[in-house]
């Protein structure tokens, strides 16, 4: 709680000088007696015993109508942000050969989609002010989740992704060709497709080339992710056409990554969440709840009760 007027708690001071002149000033001997000493000795009844409640309850409410004159208030802190959203598609490849299980841990058995999910699951939680999408694919696309600012349901729909759900094959073209339906009419920005898969185009209406071009041409940019932990020669990965996913990535201004483990997996992902970062200015501001009313209620009510019993008997005892 603050007060908006502090300073005017300083009226408090008045209050032992109200109550001085309220009770102490004229209060005097009821009758003349010649020996006071032999009326001390007499039983006190309940009203002179009660007595100093009345000047009790005059100082509280006083003190209490006094806070209210200060204006308490309780802060409401509150802020809004401000940014440039970034509009972003993750492309996830489920065909059967993601379930190799290159991508464990020696604590942990991980098949190449199970890494990838973990992965994202945190790419996701990053990405606060964004709008994501997931698409399955394989033979073919499946959106799994349109653009959404709720990534909690997102993450919900991407745990139901299974290798081989999709078919047996792999569609890259035409999955990218869903992912840039998704953005076509984004205003966002920044409009970006992240696409993970462990194989290479082979079935499909569209080529990837072509649909790197079509991109392009809607700027949005496309960072491809090779996953695969199997050697099959100098300088490749089993099933990885990284000459595809390179122009993929180049065609559309970003970049093309390869990932053989868990560790490498993460890190790409946190490289590109760091290369697509938004600036966000957050404006605090603070409203307040006004309080006075209240202390101004108890204190009136207690200078109040003061008034009327002081016109019963205890305002009348000696």
């Amino acid at each position: 709680m603050t007060l908006a007027h502090p300073w005017l708690l300083a009226v408090a001071v008045l209050i032992p000088a109200l109550l001085w002149l309220r009770y102490a000033r004229r209060r005097g001997p009821a009758l003349n007696y010649s020996d006071g000493a032999l009326l001390a000795q007499l039983p006190r009844g309940w009203a002179v015993r009660l007595q100093p409640l009345l000047p009790t309850l005059y100082g509280l409410g006083l003190a209490c109508l006094v806070v209210a004159l200060a204006q308490p208030q309780k802060g409401l802190e509150e802020s809004r942000v401000r940014t440039e959203a970034v509009d972003i598609v993750l492309l996830v490849d489920v065909s059967p050969s993601m379930a190799a299980p290159d991508f464990s841990t020696p604590l942990r058995t991980l098949n190449r989609l199970d890494a990838a999910k973990m992965v994202l699951e945190k790419f996701i939680t990053t990405r606060v002010h964004d709008r994501l999408a997931m698409i399955g694919f394989s033979a073919y696309p499946y959106t799994m989740c349109p653009l959404t600012l709720d990534h909690g349901w997102l993450l919900e729909r991407m745990r139901n992704l299974q290798p081989g759900m999709l078919g047996d094959a792999t569609g890259i073209g035409d999955a990218m060709a869903s992912a840039i339906n998704r953005l076509r009419d984004s205003q966002a920005k920044s409009k970006v497709v992240v696409l993970l898969t462990d194989g290479q185009s082979n079935c499909g209406l569209l080529t990837p080339d072509n649909a790197a071009r079509a991109a392009k041409a809607l700027g949005i940019k496309m960072y491809t992710v090779g996953a695969s932990g199997i050697e099959s020669g100098p300088g490749s990965r089993d099933g990885v056409d990284e000459g595809s996913l390179k122009r993929i990535a180049e065609t559309t201004g970003a970049a093309y990554f390869r990932a053989s483990n868990l560790a490498g997996l993460q890190r790409i992902y946190e490289q590109i969440d760091k290369l697509e970062k938004t600036d966000i200015q957050v404006d605090h501001f603070t409203r307040y709840q006004e309080l006075f009313l209240p202390w101004l209620l108890v204190g009136l009510a207690l200078v109040g009760l003061e008034k009327l019993l002081a016109v019963t008997r205890l305002g009348r005892s000696p």
